[in-house]
């Protein structure tokens, strides 16, 4: 038996055409596929990194469902996405480049699923409303408005901030009045510091409105509504210089003050 295997193999092995035996042309033909391939991909421009849009952000049913339970863990999550959504593989996107009607819904969707949350409003008033463009930075700023109104006494840290935004990089007094005074008319004084709900008074006296900021100052100590024996004696002594600064300015000029003439 051991024999006529071994005859067997002896047969197949003789039976093998050689190497020697394959036509040449068949050798040069595999060596000129093979120089093809390797020129065709040494002529190839490397592989780009292709930034991806920012989606469109889905209704809040929609996360909703997705949280299961838990929409507190989906917001940060899905904040800590869009965080660094512009540092793609191999590609950095400025966020100038992003849609930012986009950007807003999905700091909207987020604060919607974590209402406690302060990193939706940071990131807009900080991150979103830093960059150089008017325009989106007024769309970050009016953002924070919005949200603001809905829970003033916890988010009136951020509208103090696009209140800034508005009167430095903006050059819109009357919006960064407009954001100050809305601090002021919609949040209470034992939740909110007094820096904060007076800012209008010095929106007010930047612009020049020196009567307007007294009137107003005044009405304040009459009404009643301040009780803080620190925010009075600050609010007196603010007036007192205004009326000294308004006093200057009759002396200078030869004429009576604004409130006089009225």
């Amino acid at each position: 038996m051991k024999g006529a295997a071994s005859r067997w193999l002896s047969r197949k092995l003789h039976s093998e055409r050689p190497v020697t035996a394959v036509p040449r042309p068949v050798f040069w033909l595999l060596g000129g596929a093979l120089l093809l391939q390797l020129t065709w991909h040494g002529i190839q421009p490397p592989p780009m990194a292709q930034a991806r849009d920012l989606p469109r952000p889905p209704s809040e049913a929609v996360l909703r469902v997705a949280a299961l339970g838990d929409p507190v863990a989906l917001g940060r999550g899905l904040m800590l996405w869009l965080q660094v959504f512009d540092n793609q593989p191999g590609v950095s996107i400025p966020f100038v480049l992003l849609n930012y009607d986009y950007v807003a819904t999905w700091l909207e969707r987020i604060l919607d699923l974590d209402p406690r949350s302060q990193y939706p409003l940071l990131a807009a008033a900080r991150l979103y409303g830093e960059v150089p463009d008017p325009g989106r930075q007024r769309r970050m700023m009016d953002f924070v408005y919005r949200k603001f109104m809905e829970d003033p006494n916890h988010r009136w840290r951020w509208l103090a901030h696009a209140a800034i935004v508005a009167k430095h990089r903006l050059k819109d007094p009357a919006l960064a009045l407009k954001f100050a005074r809305a601090i002021a008319d919609n949040t209470d004084a034992d939740r909110v510091p007094p820096w904060a709900r007076q800012m209008h008074i010095f929106l007010l006296e930047d612009a020049g409105e020196l009567e307007a900021a007294r009137t107003l100052i005044g009405g304040l100590l009459a009404s009643g509504e301040i009780r803080d024996p620190h925010e009075i004696r600050f609010l007196q002594e603010r007036l007192e210089a205004l009326e000294r600064r308004d006093g200057s300015r009759e002396a200078a000029t030869g004429r009576p003050s604004e409130g006089e003439t009225q």
